[in-house]
C-alpha cells in the first residue's frame, strides 16, 4: 500500500489543491454553470446533447432502434458535449440538466405542449422515449414492472461499476489495492446477477428486447466484450457465458451498431460520428 494508508480525514473537508486523476480539471464541489453559452438547436424535434460514454450510448441506441422500427418522429439531432473540457457546465446545458451530466434531451415536438420538455438522466430518457412512442416497454403490468426492475437495477448498479471500479482501476492517479478489490468484487457479483438471469431468459427482462437491454448493454456488454476499461482479463469475464451470448447478440443489432457511433470521438475513425443530424451521417 502507499502513504494513503496513513490518511486521517480532517474534521471539516476542504477541496484538495491538486485532486489528480483524468477529470481533475473539471471536478468541483458545487453545481451551476461556469460560463455562458447557448446550446445549438437543429431541425428535428428531438435534440440530444451527449457523448458516447456508456450512459450516452444508451440513448442513441434507443433512438436508432425507434427509427429502425419505423417511428419517424424519433428523428433527432445529436450534439457533441466534450465533458473533459467542461462543456456540460455551460449555462445552456445546465438549463437542460441542472446536474451537468450527459446525456440530456430536449423535446421540441408539438406533443410537448407549450414549451420544450427537458429530460435528463439516461434511465429517465429511455423511459420517456419508450412511453412517447409506445415501444420497447411492455404494456402488461407484470412484464412492464420486470423491465423497470432491471432498468432501475442498472441505474443503481452502474455507479459502482463506473465511478467505483472504473475510476480506481483506470482513472485514479495511483493504483490502490483496497478500492480496486472492493469494487472488483462488487462488479463480479453484478455480472453473476446478470449471468443467472440470462441463463433462463434470452433478454434481460424476459423474451422481449426492451429498454432494460439498452440500459445494461453499454456497461456490462462492454465489460464482457473486453472494451470497457480493458478489464476483461482482470475480471475473468470469460466465466459469464450467458452474459457474453447476450452481449454479442445485442451488439450485432444494426441499430446498436449505428447508435454506438453517435457522439463518438475515440476508437476507429469509421466508428466516430461526433454529431448526427441525418440518418446518412451514419452510413
Amino acid at each position: 500500500m502507499t502513504e494513503q494508508s496513513n490518511y486521517v480525514p480532517a474534521k471539516v473537508w476542504t477541496p484538495p489543491a491538486s485532486p489528480g486523476g483524468m477529470f481533475a480539471n473539471i471536478n468541483r464541489p458545487v453545481a451551476g454553470p461556469t460560463h455562458e453559452a447557448e446550446l445549438p438547436v437543429g431541425k428535428h424535434p428531438l435534440q440530444l446533447y451527449s457523448l458516447a460514454t456508456p450512459n450516452g450510448v444508451k440513448v442513441t441506441i434507443m433512438l436508432e432502434e425507434l427509427l429502425a422500427a419505423g417511428h419517424t418522429g424519433a428523428e433527432y439531432d445529436a450534439w457533441l458535449v466534450r465533458i473533459n473540457e467542461g462543456a456540460q457546465f455551460s449555462s445552456g446545458f445546465v438549463e437542460v440538466n441542472p446536474n451537468s451530466k450527459i446525456p440530456a434531451l430536449l423535446d421540441r415536438s408539438a406533443g410537448s405542449e407549450t414549451a420544450p420538455v427537458r429530460v435528463f438522466e439516461s434511465g429517465s430518457i429511455l423511459l420517456y422515449l419508450a412511453e412517447k412512442f409506445g415501444a420497447f416497454l411492455p404494456a402488461g403490468i407484470p412484464a412492464r414492472t420486470e423491465t423497470l426492475n432491471w432498468l432501475f437495477w442498472q441505474m443503481g448498479s452502474g455507479p459502482l461499476l463506473g465511478g467505483g471500479f472504473g475510476h480506481f482501476y483506470a482513472y485514479a492517479p495511483e493504483k490502490l489495492e483496497y478500492p480496486i478489490d472492493r469494487y472488483a468484487m462488487e462488479v463480479k457479483r453484478q455480472l453473476d446477477v446478470l449471468e443467472r438471469q440470462l441463463s433462463e431468459h434470452r433478454y434481460i427482462a424476459g423474451d422481449e428486447y426492451t429498454i432494460a437491454d439498452m440500459a445494461i448493454w453499454p456497461w456490462y456488454g462492454g465489460m464482457v466484450q473486453g472494451e470497457l476499461y480493458e478489464a476483461g482479463e482482470f475480471l475473468s469475464v470469460h466465466e459469464y457465458k450467458h452474459v457474453r451470448r447476450w452481449a454479442d447478440e445485442i451488439g450485432a443489432r444494426p441499430a446498436v451498431i449505428r447508435g454506438r457511433k453517435v457522439n463518438r470521438v475515440r476508437g476507429k475513425p469509421e466508428e466516430q460520428v461526433p454529431e448526427r443530424h441525418d440518418a446518412s451521417d451514419l452510413d
